[in-house]
């Protein structure tokens, strides 16, 4: 594929793909703050408790089958229907596990409503293994306009009967019904619009070829799922239900801009990179282009979020969340490093080396429950500075493994990314300085976003010029 054709498509990929983030995402995002400010801390503690094994059982289900999937280059409808009875059989067996395991996990964090709310949110990845491989598909054409109106049209849907729950006053099941039914009608939408149905085959040596590459892909979800729900486990253990719902609010709010960008990016970049992963300068090239792009972006975004998080959460959520402003700002300075690791695994996955990812995410992983469980003592802000530090630590680590295929030192690694790292902390303190002459919230909040936007842009344009015009050249020169 030349490179006007796989740029042209990445290009449109992204366009979509950032259409379905930011729009069903959006609209998820307010449907949230609207079901928040009618809800307690206690009652999104509860559904974060669930949303924690539902994270778990997901990476069983897919069993790194989709990844295997996209990146299989003769993939035949055998091995797509392989897969996806493959993802139902375990479903089902994940569910019946959930079912039983509830009145367990009700005792585990002495919570009595959990035991329901678990078994009725398990038929969530129920739902989900029905779907993963008509994902696959999309992913496979590149076709994320699909994916968005999907998306969009389940989120405003789930969403009005959330926002209609919690004015009836159903509590803490008006998450359950929201997020219940974003689910299934997300799986009855694929099937309608993805012009794909399994055969009646089930293959054993397709699965074991597809397994092959997946178990690897499975070890690091199901590591990947296990410590990035870590700190919930022990937040809502250790401390309590509310706390957890301060928690999950502050890092859904740093989630998205960090990790909505970087799945736009990577959802597209992954299947792109995958058609010339066998051109080896071209794909370390591209590699390159894509960790600077990205970061000039979310870096920005993030810490720009960080710096506003108090009047943020005060005009958004009200005073009975304010603690989670806290704990936004901590947050945001750890996510800022996940696309900066997401595309390191990335690169290591589209290159095959599944062994590499499962050994990057296993010392990474290893070093982050050793600073979780001694800063347990110290607090739930101090668990958010361990996370900050864990972070940056995996992305050295996975970093080490890129670099042995790449044949780079760490210094060329990291320098696309060191001037928009520069950039978007020095318009965080400016940002940050400015605020403190208002009182007012609203006052803070367009003051630090308007200051914050300029300085970013004033900066770059002194020291990073020719990266503005190349930046310009991506999205524009056709």
């Amino acid at each position: 594929m030349s490179t006007s054709s796989l740029k042209n498509r990445a290009l449109n990929g992204v366009f979509w793909s950032a259409i379905d983030r930011f729009s069903s995402q959006g609209i998820s995002f307010l449907i949230s703050i609207v079901i928040a400010r009618l809800l307690t801390p206690h009652d999104y503690g509860l559904v974060a408790m669930v949303g924690i094994f539902i994270s778990i059982a997901q990476a069983f289900i897919d069993s790194g089958l989709s990844s295997a999937i996209v990146r299989k280059k003769d993939r035949t409808t055998v091995d797509l229907s392989t897969a996806f009875y493959a993802n139902i059989i375990i479903g089902v067996l994940c569910y019946a596990i959930l079912y039983l395991a509830a009145p367990y996990i009700a005792r585990f964090y002495q919570e009595d409503e959990l035991c329901s709310i678990v078994r009725i949110m398990g038929i969530i990845f129920f739902l989900f293994s029905f779907s993963n491989i008509q994902q696959a598909v999309l992913s496979i054409n590149i076709d994320f306009k699909t994916k968005a109106k999907i998306s969009l049209l389940s989120v405003i849907v789930s969403g009005t009967l959330g926002i209609i729950s919690a004015y009836s006053g159903l509590g803490v099941w008006a998450l359950v019904i929201q997020q219940t039914v974003y689910a299934l009608l997300r799986t009855i939408l694929l099937w309608i619009f993805v012009n794909w149905r399994p055969i009646g085959i089930f293959s054993w040596k397709a699965f074991c070829s597809l397994f092959s590459f997946g178990s690897k892909m499975l070890l690091t979800g199901l590591l990947n799922s296990i410590f990035n729900n870590l700190y919930s486990i022990v937040i809502g253990k250790t401390f309590s239900a509310s706390s957890l719902g301060y928690y999950s609010r502050a890092e859904q709010f740093a989630q998205f801009p960090s990790s909505n960008m970087t799945n736009i990016v990577k959802g597209v970049t992954f299947p792109t990179m995958a058609l010339i992963q066998d051109e080896k300068e071209r794909l370390k090239a591209n590699f390159y282009k894509i960790h600077r792009v990205m970061t000039f972006i979310i870096f920005p975004l993030i810490v720009g979020l960080a710096s506003v998080a108090s009047p943020l959460i005060l005009l958004l959520l009200s005073k009975k969340w304010i603690y989670s402003a806290k704990l936004l700002q901590i947050i945001c300075l750890a996510l800022m490093w996940y696309p900066v690791y997401t595309q390191n695994l990335n690169f290591l996955e589209v290159k095959g080396y599944g062994g590499y990812i499962l050994k990057s995410e296993t010392i990474s992983k290893i070093v982050s429950m050793t600073v979780l469980v001694i800063l347990i003592p110290m607090g739930l802000e101090a668990i958010c500075w361990g996370q900050m530090l864990s972070n940056i630590i995996s992305v050295f680590v996975s970093s080490y493994f890129v670099t042995k295929i790449t044949r780079d030192s760490y210094a060329k690694l990291f320098a696309p990314i060191s001037m928009n790292l520069f950039s978007s902390l020095m318009m965080g303190i400016i940002c940050s300085l400015a605020q403190k002459l208002f009182v007012l919230p609203a006052i803070q909040l367009v003051v630090g976003i308007l200051v914050g936007g300029m300085v970013y842009l004033i900066l770059n344009y002194c020291f990073n010029r020719s990266f503005l015009m190349t930046f310009y050249n991506i999205l524009f020169k056709k």
